[in-house]
């Protein structure tokens, strides 16, 4: 996923809420919808999102290509991808909110029924083990061989804004937000073992065959989308798709990656 900013600027913009089931997001939704007066969706000029990460991963991908820009405001657990919730206020912050444009990755794999699937993923496409068994997998970039054999648990490519979710918990680097590149890393790698993955650029095509994908069976992932039992999965950075997300000045996407390249 690649991400361009900008600073935006929204004078009595019409806000649809749109609410996780929790019971949290949705007694927000309702305090919200009574105090800005929420229109429809299709009426809005901004899609205000209340919930968690998960849930504004799903928002993002239905209003993806909209124009509509999102504004999180967490109400769920992370919420690495929300601002902060309060009811007061919401039209000054919106006005002084920053807008990135991401281009997501997608995900086209075949499995082993030669069924071919295809998917979006904002933060990262992920391939697992589904047995006991170690994966085998054959690793090639641009349809050129980099790894014959990879015995991991999986692996994965994230995007710049995805590096600091799964892909930092399998030692994977964090990547600027404004950096054209992708983060290709394995889940715990047994050969070669000393590898730990590879930053690609963001125009690389990936490309991931399972090596006896009947005994070692491996299940791939862009997001919450899962599709089991694959043997190839291709990966790359979709220009023809992106969607809006907004965030508080003063506490910008820049601003969250750096802070989490400092904690200890």
């Amino acid at each position: 996923m690649r991400v361009t900013q900008t600073s935006t600027s929204q004078t009595a913009a019409a806000l649809a809420f749109v609410a996780s089931p929790t019971a949290d997001a949705q007694e927000a939704c309702r305090a919200l919808e009574a105090r800005y007066q929420g229109v429809p969706a299709s009426e809005a000029d901004i899609v205000v999102a209340l919930g968690g990460d998960g849930f504004m991963l799903r928002t993002v991908k239905q209003f993806m290509n909209s124009g509509k820009p999102i504004y999180g405001m967490n109400r769920g657990s992370v919420g690495f991808l929300m601002n902060e919730f309060r009811v007061e206020g919401l039209p000054d912050r919106l006005a002084n909110a920053e807008t990135s444009a991401i281009h997501p990755l997608i995900m086209d794999c075949l499995d082993t029924d030669d069924a071919r699937h295809t998917a979006q993923a904002i933060n990262e496409v992920s391939l697992l083990r589904q047995t006991y068994q170690a994966a085998k997998l054959r690793v090639l970039i641009d349809d050129k061989e980099r790894l014959n054999e990879l015995i991991c648990d999986g692996i994965l490519v994230a995007s710049p804004a995805g590096s600091t979710a799964y892909n930092l918990s399998a030692h994977g680097p964090i990547i600027p937000i404004n950096a054209p590149l992708l983060a290709l890393t394995p889940i715990s790698a047994f050969r070669p073992r000393r590898w730990r993955g590879a930053l690609l650029p963001n125009r690389a095509h990936v490309r991931i065959e399972v090596i006896d994908p009947t005994e070692r069976p491996v299940s791939a992932a862009a997001d919450q989308i899962e599709i089991r039992h694959v043997k190839t999965v291709s990966i790359r950075e979709d220009e023809t798709s992106q969607a809006l997300l907004m965030f508080d000045s003063e506490h910008s996407w820049d601003e969250r990656i750096l802070t989490e390249q400092f904690r200890y």
